[in-house]
């Protein structure tokens, strides 16, 4: 559950980073309790807009 927590507070400081849909995406996948490949798809969005 802490995990969860401090995971979904850290995808809302890079929400304006990223699409609507890929940030309910992320969202969705923590809150069906696969916090680390929501981890790792945020990690990758986040990588792909820093290069454009």
């Amino acid at each position: 559950m802490k995990e969860r927590s401090e995971f979904l507070k850290e995808l809302k400081a890079h929400k304006y980073r990223m699409s609507r849909q890929q940030y309910l995406t992320i969202k969705g996948q923590a809150l069906k309790g696969n916090v680390n490949d929501a981890r790792k798809g945020m990690v990758r969005i986040l990588g792909r807009r820093g290069r454009r």
